[in-house]
């Protein structure tokens, strides 16, 4: 207490105010440190704005990824491959790889690729072989010829080409078919890393008068490499041979093509055979078919409809 209380009322009052007021001094909340405040939300906003930029910075380096669809291994339908492909503008020094195309389908057997022509390299000259044909088909006001998409396609058959007279300089063949809607065969011509041209075959060639096995009659520009009057061939010549397979029965297809005979790959009703000649011939290769104890079902010297002899 103060010396001033006498006892009394009015001194009990005053002590008691005197109480109450220091009481309040000592529950008084302290100032608020505003300027201390102020200080860490700048330095919080700093520290949220470098990171949204690194995050940025992040989002423009790294490319976007998209999934393309090429054919499968086993030739029985599509597989997924993923590579990245860009979405938009790259920056400078970062190099995108291009987007994959959609391939057709692996053939049955890789012995069908010769001559170290990849399968990758027979589906991207059986794209252009498409687009060739989408850009030279019909003539002044007709609609161009769609033939279909890569990846409707199976790969039957690559191998180099040989060039004679009517088509100068060697390349390569890429023998590719599609069977629906419509069956289609195509032979592209391949001149300098460049589609020369197509050749077109649809609808098959069965007919109430074909064997078991039916050669593809519009196919010979794979075997023949110059008519008999065009002179020496060039050789060794790779040649290649195709057709379809019509009777259930066929197990095994043979052709033999000068004195040599090759094992034909039955694949998805088609069939395909390549060798090499080491010396010029007079007569077309000739195609046999058996059934699955060896019996012959078919002779394509005994096909009527097939052209025995070189013209």
């Amino acid at each position: 207490m103060s010396g001033r209380g006498d006892g009394g009322p009015d001194g009990f009052e005053l002590d008691l105010r005197e109480w109450m007021a220091q009481d309040a001094e000592a529950v008084r909340p302290a100032a608020v440190p505003y300027q201390a405040i102020v200080r860490q939300g700048r330095v919080e906003r700093r520290r949220r704005l470098a990171v949204a930029g690194a995050a940025l910075v992040a989002l423009a380096v790294v490319p976007a990824t998209a999934i393309a669809v090429t054919g499968d291994g086993d030739g029985g339908g599509p597989s997924d491959r993923v590579s990245a492909a860009g979405g938009g503008p790259t920056p400078s020094g970062v190099v995108q790889p291009p987007q994959r195309t959609r391939l057709p389908q692996f053939p049955a057997t890789p012995g069908q690729l010769t001559d170290d022509i990849s399968f990758e390299q027979a589906g991207i000259k059986l794209v252009e072989c498409l687009d060739f044909n989408r850009q030279h088909s019909g003539g002044a006001g007709a609609k161009p010829q769609d033939l279909g998409e890569a990846s409707d396609y199976r790969i039957l058959l690559a191998l180099r080409s040989t060039g004679n007279d009517n088509s100068p300089g060697d390349g390569q063949f890429i023998v590719a078919v599609k069977d629906a809607p419509t069956q289609i065969r195509l032979i592209c011509n391949v001149k300098n890393g460049r589609t020369s041209g197509v050749n077109i075959s649809a609808g098959g060639d069965a007919n109430p008068e074909s064997g078991a096995v039916v050669p593809d009659m519009n196919a010979g520009k794979l075997h023949l490499q110059r008519l008999s009057g065009e002179g020496p061939w060039k050789l060794p010549y790779r040649w290649g041979s195709i057709g379809t397979v019509v009777d259930p029965r066929v197990a095994r297809v043979t052709v033999t093509y000068g004195g040599a005979t090759a094992e034909a790959v039955i694949d998805h009703g088609w069939f395909a055979a390549t060798g090499v000649l080491d010396r010029p011939v007079t007569r077309t290769p000739r195609i046999q078919g058996y059934d699955a104890q060896g019996t012959q079902v078919y002779d394509s010297d005994q096909d009527r409809s097939y052209n025995k002899t070189i013209p």
